[in-house]
C-alpha cells in the first residue's frame, strides 16, 4: 500500500515536468536551433535586423563580427550575436494587398 501512494504523490509532478518540457523548454530549444541556423547560414547580400532594431545589409561576414551597411555612405562592424532575424523579402505580397484594396474601393463606388 506504501508504495502506490508514494506512485500518487509524485505522478502529478511528474506530469507538471512532462507539461513544463513540452510547453516551455523544448519550444524554445527548437528556437534557439533555427536562431543559431540562421546565423550560420548568414551571407554577403543578406538583410538583418539587429537586436537594437537597426535594418542593415551585409558587407562582410565573419566569424565573430560582421561588417555591414547602414545606408550607403555609413559601413559598421556589429557582433554577430547582435543579429537578431534575417528580413525575407516578399515582392508580391504587398502588391497583392494593395490590388484587392482598390477592387474593394471600386465594388462599393
Amino acid at each position: 500500500m506504501e508504495q502506490g501512494s508514494v506512485l500518487g504523490t509524485f505522478f502529478p509532478f511528474i506530469i507538471f515536468g512532462l507539461i513544463f518540457y513540452f510547453l516551455l523548454i523544448r519550444p524554445q530549444q527548437k528556437q534557439a536551433k533555427a536562431h543559431a541556423l540562421m546565423l550560420a547560414g548568414l551571407q554577403k547580400g543578406d538583410k538583418i535586423v539587429t537586436s537594437g532594431g537597426l535594418k542593415c545589409t551585409i558587407i562582410q561576414p565573419g566569424d565573430d563580427f560582421i561588417k555591414v551597411s547602414l545606408n550607403d555612405s555609413t559601413i559598421v562592424e556589429i557582433a554577430r550575436t547582435s543579429v537578431a532575424r534575417k528580413i525575407e523579402r516578399l515582392e508580391e505580397a504587398p502588391k497583392v494587398e494593395k490590388d484587392s484594396k482598390k477592387q474593394e474601393k471600386t465594388k462599393n463606388a
